[in-house]
């Protein structure tokens, strides 16, 4: 073998063995029984000795928590700093008050959404953002390439990623058992809103009242030295189970989330993917966001496909299950599909022709070979519980 063809072969075999980057918690779900597996370059729980089905239920009938450490965090500072953040994604963050999230959308020049992420307008002078493990590389370089553009330009804007681990308590029972460990009112602490509090003594903690799940939760921003030592202290509660990436994709699934590779990506729009709602009125009329001269007009004419829901019965539909008219023709393609624990039917999304996404439209899935009856279906499958106040 050539020396060059040899240094190719090495190069390659070290990309295969390259290891898999671990949260603060890796040891620690080994020790509880979970089961690890790879997720976006990193090694997770996808269960632990409970069942994937009984970790679901427990999150929708009691709490459950999440390590989501792997998740990017960043905060952006200085005065331009909605400036920013604005010219890369299609929410306006300066309507947010203080202490104020949303969920919005990194776009590109053609339309496409390069990732959803959460913004969080804080009164500490500067803005959360928390973003998908699986693009956390290229969500940095694009905001490290605009954060360049900007400082040229003479912009005040600046980036910190952080190192803070990331607990996802979710669950009708999270306010109970979190408000023991809190100074503040939770009642005060609605859906999308965030504080900076210690969290069972423990200092530095940001607590936002979001989640991926449907149900009233919470997610803990950590130092990563006191993860274990929260954990610890959740699990210390009878209410408080661990659960892993199986729960939180069925869960997340019958809240009707997109689930960003599967459901999303950098060929669909927000108006194909019916998140025309994550688009600021502000900016809808200024068309300054990436993609606006191709999202905007898409919002008056209708799009070619649209994302949809389907509820079926028999054989679970899955990602890439074909979706067929009632005369056999192929009319769209499922993006993400499981049986539902909590309705005992099959539910998915996926992205059909236009003329087949109204509500009740019965068609068809190719599962093994065989045509499964299914009907077009509103999403949430399940009543989502967000807290919005008293």
């Amino acid at each position: 073998m050539s020396r060059k063809k040899n240094r190719t072969a090495c190069l390659h075999l070290l990309h295969i063995q390259a290891p898999l980057k671990r949260t603060p918690l890796h040891d620690f779900h080994v020790a509880q029984g979970g089961k690890m597996v790879e997720f976006a370059g990193w090694s997770m729980p996808v269960q632990y000795k409970d069942s994937h089905i009984s970790s679901h239920l427990h999150t929708r009938h009691q709490c459950s928590a999440f390590d989501v450490s792997h998740m990017l965090q960043t905060k952006v500072y200085g005065k331009d700093r909605v400036k920013f953040i604005e010219s890369l994604i299609v929410g306006d963050i300066a309507e947010l008050k203080d202490n104020q999230g949303t969920l919005s959308l990194f776009t590109n020049a053609k339309g496409g959404i390069m990732d959803d992420l959460i913004v969080t307008k804080t009164d500490q002078g500067y803005l959360y953002v928390v973003s998908n493990a699986g693009c956390a590389d290229k969500d940095s370089a694009h905001m490290k390439a605009k954060l360049q553009e900007f400082k040229v330009a003479g912009h005040d804007v600046d980036l910190e990623y952080l190192e803070e681990s990331l607990i996802a308590l979710q669950g009708p029972s999270m306010a109970g058992v979190l408000q023991e460990g809190v100074s503040d009112d939770l009642n005060k602490l609605t859906f999308m809103s965030s504080v900076l509090t210690p969290v069972f003594g423990i200092r530095g903690c940001r607590v936002t009242r979001c989640g991926y799940t449907g149900e009233d939760g919470v997610e803990i921003s950590v130092p990563p030295g006191s993860v274990i030592a929260l954990m610890e202290r959740l699990l210390a509660c009878s209410q408080v189970k661990l659960a892993g990436l199986g729960a939180r994709d069925s869960l997340r699934l019958e809240a009707g989330l997109c689930l960003y590779g599967n459901d999303i990506d950098e060929t669909t729009t927000p108006v194909e993917a019916s998140l025309v709602w994550t688009i600021g009125k502000r900016r809808r009329q200024a068309r300054d966001f990436p993609g606006a001269d191709i999202i905007i007009p898409q919002i008056k004419a209708k799009t070619q496909r649209k994302r949809v829901g389907l509820i079926s019965t028999g054989p679970p539909i899955r990602q890439h299950t074909p979706i067929l008219s009632l005369d056999g023709r192929i009319i769209g393609e499922v993006t993400s599909g499981c049986p539902s624990p909590c309705l005992k039917q099959n539910v998915a999304m996926g992205y059909v022709e236009t003329s087949f996404s109204k509500l009740g439209t019965h068609i068809q899935v190719e599962v093994r070979k065989k045509f499964v009856p299914a009907v077009i279906s509103k999403m949430p499958f399940v009543p989502t519980n967000y807290y919005t106040g008293y």
